[in-house]
């Protein structure tokens, strides 16, 4: 966990996130169904979300931070960007390569 540029007292700020996964991530949600709340303290990153719900990062092939893409490039599974930080309420969406796509071995014509 980051806690750059936080306050000394920042340490008893949690902050409530909600994951999604979808698609081949889905299994990563330790429960039935695709989303899952979770606690984290203040400063935690994308990076730090990952490696709560331990996602292989070569399966991740899109990551929504309330709903805008931050994943750095197109068909480029594995390349995550970690860095952006978690506010409160926000929502996270990770998901695998989608069914018939490039990720999964189709042609890209």
């Amino acid at each position: 966990m980051s806690s750059v540029g936080l306050g000394h007292n920042s340490g008893e700020v949690v902050l409530k996130v909600e994951a999604r996964f979808f698609n081949s991530l889905a299994k990563y949600s330790g429960h039935s169904g695709i989303s899952r709340s979770v606690d984290l303290p203040a400063g935690s990153s994308i990076g730090d979300l990952i490696r709560e719900f331990d996602l292989p990062i070569s399966e991740i092939f899109l990551v929504l931070k309330n709903g805008r893409d931050i994943t750095p490039g197109i068909y480029q599974g594995g390349v995550v960007n970690e860095e952006p930080v978690l506010e409160d309420g926000d929502v996270i969406a990770f998901s695998g390569p989608i069914p018939y796509s490039y990720g999964y071995g189709a042609p890209v014509v």
